[in-house]
């Protein structure tokens, strides 16, 4: 595939702008509070409402992967954005708790599809030493979407009337996204055969380092979807607030994480990626910990915030310590990795369980606090580089 360095920032915006979609599946949190009041649900059956999102990340990462060599990067992503707006499309024009859970499987089937073919798209545009800064790039924008997904939500619901306006406007902003994207000229990447399988790809779970990463991505993303999930519900719970106030507790738990993303770049050039794991991962415990005592607005915010600082690149970590495990399966691995992230699907049922069980939001924060302690055990499994 041909670099060049002419044109390629005009090349790279509307990609980096498909990560503005990307984090459209974090309102998930926020969006489970609202439906869960429309439909009168138990905790239990809201907490299902983002499996629905998040189980496709384990069902079609590694067949969209494979479907990628077959009809390109570019048609991958524009596939992900049709997708995408008819599932916002759906629950706008019929909105009832089948047409709910069809516009968020669908919105999670794109969002599989899209993760796993927007950032390889990145490296059609970018190469060399730019490539990193490029892949960081479009993970601030996805978190800054992520922190807008509340705001968007509590705008639709006290400017337009409904919260349901928050499809349409996901809808207008992905068709954009396709537009400005179908526009700009990008290189094709050149097709290789691909001589793996999905069977092969998951049979890399038989290597004991492999396994226990991939659970790290699956219990990291947990914990990212869960707090996303909580914290309006504590700030409820505990305080009294409405639901379109308490829904920008999730936005300052994402402005937290992407605050720590700016500096976690920067530890994570000065030392070591593990030893950071460990002392963020520390650090997460310390603040859930205080998060079953806390009950002021401004001490549980404070707590939530410092939570989705402590945890904001330890994806990264994770993702990268995986790749370096198995540098001769990296193809397979990253896209055993993507699949991993159906653990925000798995989270959100057991804390809805488990506070249905205990009759407060304690339980909810006890289930995150277990995502937490195998992510210290995964931490301390890990050998420290320098």
């Amino acid at each position: 595939m041909e670099k060049t360095s002419s044109g390629g920032l005009v090349r790279m915006l509307p990609i980096l702008f498909g990560f503005f979609v990307m984090g459209f599946c974090d309102v998930v949190g926020i969006a489970t509070s609202y439906v869960k009041n429309d439909f009168g649900w138990s905790e239990t059956m809201a907490g299902l409402l983002p499996s629905m999102v998040f189980v496709w990340f384990l069902l079609l990462s590694v067949p969209s992967a494979i479907a990628m060599n077959r009809i390109g990067r570019k048609n991958m992503v524009q596939l992900s954005n049709l997708i995408t707006i008819l599932g916002m499309v759906i629950p706008f024009l019929v909105f009832n708790p089948v047409t709910c859970m069809i516009g968020f499987a669908l919105l999670g089937i794109g969002n599989t599809i899209l993760q796993v073919s927007l950032n390889p798209l990145l490296t059609n545009v970018v190469s060399g030493e730019s490539l990193t800064s490029a892949l960081n790039a479009g993970q601030v924008v996805k978190a800054i979407s992520s922190l807008c997904g509340p705001v968007i939500a509590a705008f639709a619901l006290t400017s337009l009337g409904n919260w349901h306006y928050l499809f349409p406007i996901f809808a207008l902003i992905t068709l954009l996204s396709g537009l400005w994207l179908q526009m700009t000229k990008i290189p094709r990447e050149t097709v290789t055969v691909q001589s793996s399988s999905v069977g092969a790809t998951f049979g890399l779970l038989k290597d004991s380092t492999i396994l226990f990463l991939f659970l790290g991505i699956v219990f990291v993303v947990g914990v990212d979807v869960g707090m996303n999930t909580v914290t309006p519900k504590l700030l409820m719970e505990r305080c009294g607030m409405q639901l379109s106030d308490a829904g920008l507790g999730s936005s300052v738990y994402f402005v937290c994480r992407t605050a720590g993303a700016f500096v976690g770049t920067f530890l994570l050039a000065r030392m070591s990626d593990v030893k950071y794991f460990r002392i963020h991962i520390l650090a997460a415990l310390l603040f859930l910990a205080a998060l079953f005592f806390v009950q002021g607005e401004a001490a549980i915010l404070t707590m939530v915030g410092l939570v989705g600082f402590a945890c904001s690149s330890i994806f990264s970590v994770i993702y990268s310590q995986a790749l370096k495990a198995r540098p001769d399966k990296a193809n397979e691995v990253s896209g055993l990795m993507i699949t991993g992230v159906f653990g925000g699907g798995i989270v959100p049922p057991l804390m809805g369980a488990a506070t249905d069980s205990v009759g407060h939001q304690g339980g909810s924060l006890a289930i995150i606090v277990l995502c937490v302690c195998y992510l210290i055990f995964c931490s301390l499994k890990l050998k420290t580089s320098k």
